[in-house]
């Protein structure tokens, strides 16, 4: 590792998904060390506005993990301003939330065009970059990439994915001195709720998590920070994931017996 590994001083860090929640507060964290920011995101108002804000180099780009042609302008237009990528975060995703059997295929094919298919493009638009600057690949996943609940599914399905694609990329990108680090947090504070089906943002759709078992964005992000710069393999956190995680790995009876049990008082 190289003495500097930890500096981030004029390092490129992409980050997609960046217009809102954990990845706008990295990209403030980012900022704060004075790395050079590439914004992504779809809504690119807000990502110009956020990147006025910073005290360093920072350009927003319009977005949608969908589409790999949007990748790959922006991937031109980071090279042009910024230079190689050091550090790529891959945050972009909503959640598909509902009772699987109100849900359809097209509701489960959208879910992993955004999650999974959209870290998939991130990762190989940027993978020569990191060959070339030794990066760091980050996958921002959920601690229900380990367990399931009720109503999330698609949600959870797509996690689990991003977990399976991160230990796997953990192992083969290691001959490169490429690090991959998997990102699992519990309830977050952020728009994440009002964020319908369909990807759209449509503020108050569901109800908040209580206070107590969420964690602010931007204390999630320093804690997403420092996993990256120790190039950490994964890190699970806040207290509802850890709980839940917990429960399930040494309980597992009882975890599904209980949320079981939940399931059916719902429903009566």
């Amino acid at each position: 590792m190289k003495k500097n590994d930890k500096n981030f001083k004029d390092k490129v860090v992409l980050i997609t998904g960046a217009s809102s929640g954990i990845g706008e507060a990295l990209a403030k964290v980012f900022a704060q060390k004075e790395a050079k920011l590439a914004l992504l995101g779809r809504r690119l108002d807000r990502l110009e506005a956020l990147a006025k804000t910073l005290p360093t180099t920072a350009i927003a780009l319009q977005c949608d993990v969908t589409k790999d042609e949007d990748l790959n302008r922006c991937l031109e237009s980071i090279h042009q301003q910024l230079g190689p990528i050091d550090v790529v975060i891959a945050n972009a995703g909503f959640g598909v939330i509902g009772y699987t059997e109100n849900l359809n295929v097209e509701d489960f094919k959208r879910q992993f065009e955004t999650n999974v298919y959209g870290v998939l493009r991130t990762f190989y638009a940027t993978l020569s970059d990191l060959k070339q600057t030794k990066g760091r690949l980050v996958l921002i996943g959920s601690a229900l990439g380990k367990i399931n609940l009720p109503t999330y599914s698609a949600y959870a399905m797509s996690k689990h994915a991003v977990c399976a694609l991160a230990e796997t990329l953990y192992m083969e990108l290691a001959p490169f001195d490429i690090s991959v680090t998997h990102i699992m947090p519990g309830y977050i504070t952020s728009e994440f709720r009002d964020i319908n089906n369909l990807g759209q943002y449509q503020p108050g759709l569901r109800s908040k998590p209580p206070p107590g078992l969420s964690m602010t964005a931007d204390k999630a992000a320093r804690i997403i920070f420092k996993a990256i710069r120790a190039r950490k393999r994964e890190k699970l956190f806040t207290l509802s994931g850890k709980f839940g995680v917990l429960i399930h790995r040494f309980f597992p009876g009882f975890y599904l017996w209980f949320l079981k049990r939940l399931a059916i008082k719902k429903y009566k």
